[in-house]
């Protein structure tokens, strides 16, 4: 079995619901609508919204007040939901990805011209992951393919509780509940075609 196909068929999905149908309802309505919100993952919590969106991806960018060069993560909890964005490479070099996924692992894929530029940062590569933390992944189930970058302005840590995340940004967010991971710091990201650690 090809390394893509059983990152696909082992996609890891949680026993039970970890979110709540309110609090999913509620992030899908505002994420359909063109809103952030904000979500545990795999050691913090994240800041979201449908990667789709330029206006909503400009408004999260001033909310962190991060400068579009800088690119941005995009989750999904289905390789399949993401591979129209992603460059087809030589089956090593993809396997580098399919043997960390799901998982914590972050990498930097060669992009197509499909991937939004607000993205991407204008570079030639986005940044992708599939996700293994179970409220990420119902998240993911539910509205495909999210933006996930670190709930915090530039030069804050990042948010670790959800009393953080609203004493940080108000009502300018809906927040999720739920529990981030064990990881002790943000997903590594590594350069897909050479193997090089971007952030450990």
């Amino acid at each position: 079995m090809a390394a893509k196909d059983f990152a696909r068929e082992t996609t890891t999905k949680p026993r039970g619901p970890v979110l709540s149908n309110i609090h999913l309802r509620k992030a899908a309505r505002s994420v359909r609508a063109g809103g952030l919100i904000a979500y545990p993952t795999e050691a913090v919590w994240g800041l979201g919204c449908d990667p789709e969106n330029q206006a909503a991806v400009m408004r999260l960018l001033a909310l962190k007040q991060r400068p579009i060069e800088k690119g941005l993560i995009v989750i999904a909890s289905d390789f399949a939901e993401i591979e129209h964005w992603l460059m087809p490479l030589a089956e090593k070099v993809e396997d580098r990805a399919f043997r960390t996924w799901p998982g914590p692992h972050t990498w930097l894929w060669p992009a197509t011209p499909e991937a939004p530029p607000w993205i991407t940062g204008g570079s030639s590569k986005i940044a992708v992951r599939i996700t293994r933390h179970p409220a990420a992944v119902e998240l993911c189930d539910a509205l495909g393919p999210l933006v996930s970058t670190s709930a915090n302005r530039a030069g804050e840590t990042p948010a670790r509780n959800v009393t953080e995340v609203r004493l940080r940004f108000g009502r300018a967010i809906d927040v999720v509940p739920g529990p981030i991971g064990r990881a002790p710091r943000p997903t590594i990201i590594r350069d897909l075609l050479s193997g090089r650690t971007v952030r450990a």
